[in-house]
């Protein structure tokens, strides 16, 4: 409390000595001189931009004293990023040039400052205007996963985990609006509870080089950013839907934003609602539908000391669960109550597969969250608070005689913290102090139980630095990670309900146990710019990450996994040394990017398949069999890599083919060939897109543009055979295609954007090697195991802007 208290005085005392600071300028034509209309600045760090008027004159008002790497973009245009002292009345005039490529994409993830993209020596990527993406996806995930090194584990349409170059669950920590995300990540059929249409921009951290969030980042991160702050004097909305017509996915959402006088707000609703998916080998896949009503928003005041939001969120899913068990002839079957009291298996009938119905087994989740974000600029100095809570509920739905029955019942509270401290620089270095962590209780509240319940106190303190020279940039850092977690006893009596130790017929699900885990991780890494247009880039990075709950207490089945869990309370923390090199190419015509790693891992925790003494599955459940697997642990090593290439040849400036190839292995050492490979490893994978764009077609299209995408995915031939754990998976080819364009009134007002995509144009038939329904079982009338992947989907986009209130039109002058 004394500290708290110590801060608040600081930051209000800080308030009073605040001089006007003022940044202007003019964004003006390189080639022609004329002024540019509508030009988008922006001052990341701030959280605060404008758009020059029609004389090409911006101006910002009210900002701290400092220095801060500010953001020049315009359509059609070399974007550039501009490091400015601010200071008194502060001028910057700029010239953009004419060019295909228009992106100089800036980080404000993992760094002590923000950073273009580029300098960045970590592998980054940077994926902008995602709500208005012009593509097909039926989640956040989803939606991110055709990046190069960027891979999803699915259960159907509605759950998905992302995996950054072969490393996935907890070794992923994933942020949305700087505030860690906490749902249970560790289970197989946990998805992220993210709105995905409250998403503007994201930004993807690969490997363990992120020393601002500590343990279960060693596989990197995913920050979900919503939109930026609306300019000043302005209120904007907006509407849109979308329909898929595979699983007949209807979307909505409404958004309302506005800034007066530095007060901003944002505030979402948002709904999906989809069917069952088909494809051409299963035919429509019982019980894959899903349902969302979400709500989130952000107030905030923006002024010259600094900003502080509050952000809000509400997430709230209802979807089946695939078991995919079939009769003989094919058709998939449910459990149906007979008479009020006998439970049958029955065939699924057509009209059961129509609609959006959800069946049993069936997930619940509720995510809640409140935090505020703060940042409170001093002389050259600047102290960010982060404080958040949420609760995650998640309920499963399994009894047919009674569907509000929740057999299982998981809800984890989190408290997290994030305090950070920017030093006035010294001799051009930027640096950061920083302390942050979360407090976690989880509770068994359903009629069954996978995982004990625990508290879980997590701290970490870290350092980390930057500085841009001549020709190089060079940043680093190092972390120190504690974390406790103390697991509760749990026995049951005779019908498997809550007892107590005394109970003389008392059996132990969990036994009790406290573990405490500490490291130090650090990273170094530089990037140089050998020539204008080559840049080359090095980073090392050791990283950290405690066992999860589930990895050191499991023991149960749980619904749709197909498999019996046990938890090891012996595992070792896991840690891992990454050597990441890059190299960059950028000219009018040609861009191109080439990242390779190596990532050393000891004590890697993996699940592997245990086998009775007469060599088949082991079974403990006899009352619901499934195969048995234990967490273990071994050393591992992963390497690999992505490939870019944008080809934009003039003089057909309007064209672009984009290439990219993503390429990971993962194997452990000292092993039989049965158990030499990594298991779920991503197979390689080549994207190719050629696109069409063009600025202004007639008077009432404009940025129309076309494309036509191919996916090929190999076959995935190195898997871990020993106990039957995975399987090799064919390799597949899928086609997309799509257009869209905004309209335009006759007053070249926007009417509305509108995108037409296609996926899997052929409809084949496949499964994805990190499909879990692919161990499905098998299908007794044609012999395949497992369910198939999403077959062709049509998709239908609309957003409508709406502005009910401009910016004012303020005469700037020199």
């Amino acid at each position: 409390m004394k500290s708290l208290i110590m801060i608040l005085l600081t930051i209000f005392t800080g308030l009073q000595v605040y001089a006007q600071n003022n940044l202007s300028g003019k964004i003006t034509d390189k080639e022609t001189n004329g002024p540019l209309v509508g030009v988008h600045i922006y001052i990341a760090d701030l959280q605060k931009g404008t758009t020059t008027n029609t004389e090409g004159l911006f101006e910002i008002k009210n900002l701290p004293q400092g220095l801060f790497l500010i953001e020049i973009g315009y359509l059609g245009y070399a974007n550039q990023a501009v490091k400015t002292a601010i200071q008194g009345e502060t001028t910057l005039n700029i010239e953009l040039a004419p060019s295909i490529t228009e992106i100089s994409e800036i980080v404000i993830t993992g760094t002590s400052a923000s950073t273009e993209r580029k300098l960045n020596p970590i592998p980054t990527i940077v994926i902008d205007k995602l709500s208005s993406q012009q593509s097909t996806s039926t989640n956040i995930i989803d939606a991110i996963s055709t990046q190069p090194g960027i891979s999803q584990i699915t259960t159907g349409g509605a759950i998905s985990k992302p995996v950054i170059r072969g490393l996935g669950y907890n070794r992923v920590v994933v942020l949305n609006n700087n505030i860690r995300q906490e749902g249970q990540q560790w289970g197989d059929e946990h998805g992220i509870e993210i709105d995905e249409y409250s998403v503007d921009r994201v930004e993807i951290i690969k490997g363990p080089g992120s020393l601002m969030y500590g343990s279960d980042a060693m596989a990197g991160v995913i920050h979900f950013l919503a939109p930026k702050p609306v300019e000043e004097g302005k209120i904007i909305g907006n509407l849109m839907t979308n329909y898929q017509t595979n699983n007949n996915l209807i979307g909505y959402s409404a958004m309302n934003a506005g800034n007066i006088n530095g007060i901003n707000w944002l505030a979402r609703l948002s709904s999906k609602t989809a069917g069952n998916y088909e494809n051409a080998y299963d035919g429509k896949v019982y019980n894959s539908g899903f349902k969302e009503l979400n709500f989130n928003g952000i107030v905030g005041i923006n002024k010259k000391w600094g900003y502080s939001q509050l952000h809000f969120s509400n997430f709230n899913q209802a979807l089946g669960l695939i078991e995919g068990e079939r009769d003989s002839l094919g058709n998939f079957i449910k459990l149906s109550v007979v008479n009020g009291t006998t439970v049958e298996e029955k065939s699924v009938t057509k009209n059961d597969l129509r609609g959006y119905g959800i069946d049993i087994p069936r997930q619940g989740i509720n995510h809640f969250k409140v935090a505020s974000t703060s940042k409170v600029f001093f002389k050259n100095t600047s102290l960010s608070l982060n404080f958040a809570f949420q609760q995650n509920s998640r309920k499963e739905f399994a009894d047919p005689l009674d569907e509000q029955a929740t057999d299982l019942f998981f809800l984890l509270n989190t408290f997290n913290y994030d305090i950070k401290y920017l030093l006035p620089e010294f001799k051009e270095w930027q640096t950061s102090l920083g302390i942050n962590g979360m407090q976690q209780s989880s509770y068994n509240k359903g009629e069954e139980f996978l995982i004990p319940e625990y508290n879980l106190f997590d701290v970490g303190v870290f350092a980390l630095t930057q500085k841009s020279f001549n020709k190089f940039h060079l940043s680093g850092g190092f972390r120190y990670d504690f974390r406790n977690i103390s697991s509760l006893a749990l026995y049951l009596d005779a019908n498997d309900e809550p007892t107590n130790a005394s109970d003389a017929i008392s059996s132990v699900k969990f036994g009790d146990f406290k573990t405490t885990y500490s490291n130090v991780s650090g990273s170094v890494g530089g990037s140089y710019r050998l020539t204008e247009k080559f840049l080359v880039k090095l980073n090392g990075s050791r990283g950290f990450r405690s066992p999860n709950i589930a990895e050191l207490g499991s023991n149960g089945l749980h619904e749709g996994t197909f498999r019996y869990e046990l938890g090891n309370t012996q595992l070792k923390p896991e840690t891992s040394l990454q050597i990441d090199a890059g190299l960059q190419y950028s000219s009018k015509h040609v861009s191109l990017e080439l990242a390779v790693f190596n990532n050393a891992i000891q004590n890697y925790i993996f699940l592997q398949k245990l086998n009775s003494v007469g060599g088949g599955d082991s079974i403990i459940n006899v009352s619901d069999p499934a195969p048995t697997f234990q967490f273990v642990q071994g050393n591992a090593n992963l390497y690999g890599g992505e490939f870019e290439i944008d080809i934009h040849p003039h003089p057909l400036d309007w064209l672009h083919f984009k290439n990219s190839f993503s390429f990971v292995r993962g194997e452990q050492l000292n092993q039989s060939d049965s158990s030499k490979y990594l298991p779920f490893m991503p197979a390689p994978k080549i994207q190719s897109e050629l696109r069409a764009n063009f600025k202004k077609l007639g008077s009432r299209f404009r940025n129309l543009y076309m494309r036509f995408d191919a996916e090929h995915t190999f076959k995935q031939a190195e898997v871990l055979f020993a106990f039957n754990t995975e399987t090799p998976t064919q390799g597949y080819t899928l086609l997309g295609a799509g257009i869209g364009a905004n309209i335009l009134s006759k007053n070249e007002n926007k009417l509305f954007s509108i995108s037409l995509t296609v996926n899997n144009i052929l409809d084949v038939a496949y499964q994805s090697h990190l499909s879990r329904l692919k161990y499905a079982p098998q299908n007794e009338a044609t012999g395949r195991t497992g369910v198939f992947n999403m077959g062709r989907n049509f998709s239908i986009k609309m957003l409508i802007p709406l502005t009910f209130r401009k910016k004012s039109q303020v005469k700037i002058s020199f």
